[in-house]
């Protein structure tokens, strides 16, 4: 029997998810989600330990079983937020506020906290954020400060494209933080095409930038380029630490290279104007064989295999023009 459920199980699916062959009389258990798939009844079940890697702060204050945000920690123009809210006007659900004021004192965690963005902290407002100092600052500036780096990156014949970062046809890129904040920098595409900044004009805070057109400009030595913003919003923060020092824009393109971030409500129609995974690495490939193109046109046929692009293109190769070079790729 042991052995017979061992070749039925189909091991664990996503994050702690068993699933195993079963029967009819199987469909009428509610201990499992089940589904039938060309003619075969299949029982699913989450494992106890399964765990979000986003978690929402309703489920963690334990008012729902399992839910991921979705939202990257904007409560403010979350539509579940709102969702529960309503709910729990209605009489229909206990806010998460209640929740946790039901909980002993010491337990009675910070939201943050609660969403394991930062260590643990004793709530000391009763849940009423609106009053609570930390709260505003946290939202307002120190989440905009943790330093953010790419997960995972791959590599396209020697430039770098992370995962999770929405890039427009410009070269610049995008990525949301949490609270909903857009962070914004120059790809290492460009940086590499380029070669070493010598300064940033990077635009001021309180700005409102217009996707598809410049919003910053970049200089080496007598040549100066435009760069297109590739999304709308508010400047928030500037990052004074690579307008001081420009070459760490060239080191770290998608780390503390980054530019400046930005505030808009409507995250989502923002971003899917941008490519992101699969298609950034499509339009990537396209850009490399563009610019060998280039290359053969000045130097001469390169290597069989194409070989991998130093970074500093533009200084070592200054025939293919600066101008010629920014109008191609970086759109101005």
């Amino acid at each position: 029997m042991t052995e017979q459920n061992k070749k039925n199980e189909r091991s664990h699916v996503g994050f702690g998810t068993t699933y195993w062959k079963g029967s009819g009389r199987d469909l009428g258990n509610e201990e499992t989600i089940n589904t039938v798939l060309g003619g075969q009844v299949w029982l699913v079940k989450p494992d106890k330990e399964t765990k979000t890697s986003n978690p929402c702060l309703w489920m963690q204050a334990g008012v729902i079983k399992n839910k991921d945000c979705t939202n990257y920690y904007d409560c403010t123009t979350c539509k579940y937020d709102k969702g529960m809210i309503k709910a729990v006007e209605k009489g229909k659900r206990i806010s998460w506020q209640d929740a946790m004021r039901k909980r002993q004192d010491m337990h009675r965690i910070c939201r943050h906290s609660l969403t394991n963005r930062i260590e643990k902290r004793v709530c000391a407002y009763d849940y009423v954020c609106a009053s609570c100092d930390f709260d505003q600052y946290f939202e307002e500036v120190y989440s905009q400060k943790v330093k953010s780096f790419p997960a995972s990156l791959q590599t396209v014949k020697g430039f770098v494209v992370p995962e999770k970062y929405y890039f427009h046809n410009g070269h610049a890129w995008a990525r949301i933080e949490s609270g909903g904040t857009i962070r914004v920098g120059l790809d290492d595409f460009a940086l590499k095409l380029l070669g070493n900044i010598d300064a940033l004009d990077l635009p001021l805070m309180g700005k409102e930038l217009k996707a598809g057109e410049i919003g910053w400009g970049l200089k080496r030595k007598d040549n100066a380029a435009d760069v297109l913003s590739p999304i709308d919003g508010v400047i928030l923060e500037v990052n004074n630490s690579v307008r001081k020092n420009p070459i760490i824009a060239n080191e770290e393109p998608y780390g503390d290279g980054w530019l400046f971030s930005v505030k808009n409500p409507d995250l989502n129609g923002t971003i899917e104007k941008l490519m992101t995974n699969a298609d950034s690495l499509n339009w990537m490939n396209a850009e490399i064989t563009q610019l060998e193109s280039m290359i053969e046109q000045v130097s001469g046929p390169l290597a069989a295999d194409g070989g991998l692009l130093q970074a500093d293109i533009y200084g070592n190769l200054p025939d293919l023009g600066w101008n010629n070079l920014t109008q191609t790729f970086l759109k101005t």
